[in-house]
């Protein structure tokens, strides 16, 4: 019941108790019975702004699949909010994660959330989580009902089973008790689910099957940029991070972590470039290449800064991201 209460009451009406909460009297809102002073730290732990880039692959997969759906578009709204609350949820599971161990600590380069600084307690953290798991099943099952018309048939229990093993990935990153991110795992999660499973996955939602094994390359070109984002993030905390995880930057130094980043960025491009040339119609199949210098920024300035210097890298490779997938998928 106290779960139920949370729901209703603090999440739920959010949006509708800030708006009354503008219009009241400075003496009526210190009697206000919702904390009002938690919504911005919730939200900020959110980490809104990776949003983008968990959407990337899903974008990209749903356009290709144009030519080939098979069900109605009224799934895409449950396939994008199953996305979002997968990310928020990774998200959350992260900063309680690593709240525990200890990592977010004086030392971190990166910013500091809401556990941290004390906004927020683990208990009301915890209810959180539990909200964004029942969220994403609740969505998640609704994408596979709107898709397939029923979810006992071979097709929509796999999918159920991969929203699953997804589920169990954006909790345990540095969440429980032996997180695969605290064990140079990360990368390789990353790969399989912001890339492999989140472009084919939204694929398969839409067009029941695969029409050619070249989707893999698209697959790969959204998984390399997103390992790319958690290994710029991984070398801006490097000296943080050595007290109690490892990680690839950890394992191999900074300098051979930026060859792995131009590595990443490269590998990506020429998966869509080979993607492209396969399935070649016209010159627009080659559209996105209008976002490549935005790479070339990006990887200069990685090469040339380190430490808190490299946060503006990581914004500049989600967006570029996102814009990429986007104009990639319309070009087919």
């Amino acid at each position: 019941m106290r779960f139920v209460k949370f729901f209703y009451s603090d999440l739920l009406l959010l949006p509708f108790q800030s708006f009354f909460f503008v219009s009241l009297p400075l003496e009526k809102i210190t009697r206000y019975p919702l904390k009002m002073n938690k919504i911005a730290p919730i939200i900020h732990s959110m980490r809104l702004r990776t949003l983008p880039l968990s959407l990337s692959g899903v974008i990209l997969g749903l356009l290709l699949a144009v030519p080939q759906v098979q069900c109605s578009y009224g799934v895409v709204p449950f396939l994008l909010l199953t996305t979002v609350c997968l990310q928020i949820l990774s998200n959350l599971s992260n900063e309680l994660g690593d709240f525990l161990s200890g990592t977010d600590g004086d030392r971190r380069e990166g910013p500091m959330y809401s556990l941290a600084e004390g906004r927020i307690s683990v208990s009301l953290f915890r209810r959180l989580i539990g909200v964004f798991v029942a969220l994403c099943c609740v969505f998640g099952l609704a994408m596979v009902w709107l898709s397939f018309g029923n979810v006992w048939s071979l097709k929509p229990l796999a999918l159920l089973a991969l929203g699953a093993a997804a589920i169990w990935a954006a909790m345990h990153y540095t969440l429980g008790k032996n997180p695969y991110g605290y064990r140079g795992l990360g990368d390789v999660f990353v790969f399989i689910f912001f890339g492999l499973t989140s472009v084919l996955g939204s694929y398969f939602v839409m067009a029941h099957s695969f029409n050619s094994w070249t989707l893999l390359l698209p697959a790969t070109t959204i998984g390399c940029f997103s390992v790319g984002v958690l290994n710029v993030n991984n070398i801006r905390d490097i000296e943080s991070d050595r007290t109690n995880r490892v990680t690839v930057p950890i394992k191999i130094g900074v300098r051979k972590a930026k060859i792995y980043q131009t590595t990443l960025v490269v590998l990506g491009w020429g998966s869509m470039l080979v993607f492209s040339t396969i399935h070649f119609t016209s010159i627009l199949n080659f559209l996105y290449l209008i976002t490549l210098p935005l790479y070339i920024l990006h990887l200069v300035m990685v090469w040339k800064r380190s430490g808190k210097n490299l946060d503006p890298a990581l914004p500049l490779l989600v967006l570029s991201t996102f814009v990429f997938a986007v104009i990639a998928g319309l070009c087919f």
